[in-house]
């Protein structure tokens, strides 16, 4: 089984919190399904939930360099210097990041209002990329869009591996074994 979910902003990728946070639990209700890979409470977007050990170590284990796409607002209108910086891999004190697919992108379509909202400075604009990584280092994407001196405001998770968000809105999921 192959369940695909919108994670809400603000809720954690696992099923329980001993501080009663909102948690995937409020969302999933299928028994025995986990999240392939994680999404930190305050990113957006695609997560992969399965009940195929399997699968979830192939999503998950970075020697099989599943691709995940990422929607990324970031503060500023970001630099040519700085997209080719994050197609060749970003130093990060963990070590250097793999080249990255990057580039600016027009605000997605039918983008949902994020609740809160990001915060808004007059005088500083915002742009989007969408930056394709293959490996999944703890805070991966915030960590380089930072290091090239264009921090994200918001980030979205778009797609991983062959599974897109399409039109899911947030807290909505689908069966993807029956969903074409």
């Amino acid at each position: 089984m192959i369940i695909l979910l919108n994670k809400p902003y603000n809720v954690l990728c696992q099923f329980t919190d001993d501080e009663n946070r909102p948690t995937l639990a409020d969302y999933i209700k299928t028994k025995n399904v986990y999240a392939a890979g994680r999404l930190d409470r305050d990113s957006e977007g695609l997560v992969v939930l399965t009940d195929d050990g399997k699968l979830q170590h192939a999503i998950t284990d970075p020697k099989h360099k599943m691709e995940k796409t990422y929607w990324v607002q970031v503060d500023g209108e970001i630099s040519d210097s700085a997209i080719q910086q994050l197609q060749n891999g970003v130093h990060l004190k963990d070590g250097l990041t793999l080249p990255a697919k990057a580039k600016r992108i027009e605000q997605p379509e039918d983008l949902w209002e994020r609740i809160p909202p990001i915060r808004v400075r007059k005088n500083i604009p915002t742009s989007w990329i969408a930056l394709t990584i293959r490996e999944g280092k703890n805070r991966q994407v915030k960590r380089m869009t930072a290091a090239v001196n264009y921090p994200t405001l918001r980030l979205i998770r778009s797609r991983v591996g062959p599974w897109e968000i399409g039109s899911l809105n947030p807290g909505q999921s689908i069966n993807a074994a029956t969903e074409k």
